[in-house]
């Protein structure tokens, strides 16, 4: 493959018209894609997507923070062990739109649901990706009370990060890559963070439907686009195009055991 796009979400709504379209359309250009779940209902969706495809596409599952449905630790365990299932998540805290007056509540419920998540992916022997938004203080107290126990090898991806230098070199500690998505193909302000990290921990995404990258913007994302991610990256890097696709796609072999 040329590409991988580490988080995407093609067994979404969006792509009901002609999801087989948008697959083929990336699997044609070599590349491959990541579906993270964030229900228990697209994560079996994501799941179904890769028994769709002989090869090229994989899936995660688990629960977006913001989701409140009950979570079921059985069925993820059970579901979790499919050969192409090959993270556990999206999962992690957002406390960005939760009520100054429900916040101590809200932030216990995440913590929790999170703490499953991390269970999971110890038992399973798989990576965690997380997501975090407004809550990087918390989520690195989380990770580093079970770290120990968590997979040795990449024990997980912070997906479209948006933290400080200093965040970074805490998850960088843990073992943790990054993703990085359409945002750094128009937003200048990751140009330091991405420069900071090492080539070896980064990885790329299109996090489709949702951020598309230029020239794309204000269209729906998808899978084929993460290219641009890659042209965004090399440049700021400073970097060859074809040496930031081969070690991307390295990397995310690496991160998901591909």
């Amino acid at each position: 493959m040329k590409l991988i796009d580490s988080h995407t979400h093609v067994q979404l709504k969006q792509f009901n018209p002609d999801r087989d379209e948008v697959v083929k359309r990336a699997l044609e250009k070599e590349i491959w894609m990541v579906n993270v779940g964030t229900t228990r209902k697209d994560s079996q969706a994501a799941v179904d997507l890769c028994n769709a495809y002989p090869e090229g596409v994989f899936a995660t599952i688990g629960q977006h923070p913001d989701e409140r449905e009950v979570f079921d630790y059985d069925w993820y365990v059970k579901t979790g062990k499919h050969a192409k299932v090959v993270a556990i998540g999206e999962c992690g805290l957002d406390y960005f739109r939760v009520e100054p007056h429900l916040f101590n509540e809200e932030r216990e419920r995440q913590i929790e649901l999170f703490e499953q998540h991390i269970a999971l992916a110890i038992e399973l022997e798989k990576p965690l990706m997380v997501h975090c938004r407004d809550a990087f203080s918390d989520v690195k107290s989380v990770i580093k009370k079970q770290i120990a126990d968590m997979p040795a090898e990449v024990p997980g991806i912070l997906h479209f990060f948006t933290g400080t230098k200093e965040d970074a070199k805490t998850f960088l500690d843990f073992g943790f890559s990054f993703t990085f998505g359409g945002l750094i193909t128009f937003n200048r302000e990751f140009d330091e963070i991405l420069r900071y990290i090492p080539k070896e921990r980064i990885l790329i995404e299109t996090d489709a439907p949702f951020v598309a990258p230029e020239p794309y913007r204000g269209k729906r994302n998808e899978p084929s686009y993460v290219i641009e991610v890659a042209r965004a990256l090399a440049g700021v890097r400073k970097a060859p195009f074809e040496e930031v696709c081969k070690q991307t796609v390295q990397n995310a072999k690496s991160a998901f055991g591909i």
